[in-house]
């Protein structure tokens, strides 16, 4: 058996290659340069002295706008938290039977203290994440978690002072 070919195997041919097609690559489309005439506007350029406007200088610190936009991302657990909060602090003062100066600032100061811990956790994400570990942070979803988790814990503080309530919880864990 002296040369068997095979009719599936690709035959090739040496063939030279024409002058014009010297750097010829297989695949790859040959385009010559086109030969253009220098275009001639139809009227001269005459200035009207507009031009481009100038840039506005720069002003004073301003918050950055995306940043600002970042901490919607996520604000439903800390709008959810504060709707707990408030219930269970307003079945709280309405049990007190008294003035309510004092339950209106007690929870004035811990939506204080949930603002506070809102920014403390910005903080710390920011010097964590956006320098030490140097990645983009896109939301305030960690942030807005950990007011939330805060804000249903002091919800839950608020039933445990009420008495009927916790009468209430206590009557459910005797029937198990």
């Amino acid at each position: 058996m002296a040369d068997q070919t095979q009719p599936w195997a690709e035959r090739t041919v040496d063939m030279p290659a024409p002058p014009s097609q010297q750097a010829y690559q297989r695949g790859v489309a040959q385009v010559q340069p086109r030969a253009t005439a220098p275009v001639t506007p139809a009227a001269p350029h005459e200035p009207t002295g507009t031009g481009w406007p100038a840039q506005e200088p720069a002003r004073g610190w301003a918050p950055q706008a995306p940043h600002r936009g970042q901490w919607r991302i996520g604000s439903g657990w800390t709008l959810f938290g504060g709707l707990v909060a408030f219930v269970c602090w307003g079945i709280w003062a309405i049990s007190t039977r008294g003035d309510l100066t004092s339950p209106v600032l007690t929870f004035v100061l811990s939506l204080g203290v949930a603002a506070g811990l809102f920014a403390l956790s910005r903080l710390v994400g920011r010097i964590v994440l956006e320098r030490q570990l140097r990645r983009v942070r896109r939301s305030a979803r960690g942030a807005h978690l950990i007011t939330g988790i805060f804000l249903t814990g002091v919800g839950i503080a608020y039933l445990r002072q009420t008495g009927w309530v916790m009468d209430f919880v206590n009557w459910i864990r005797s029937l198990f």
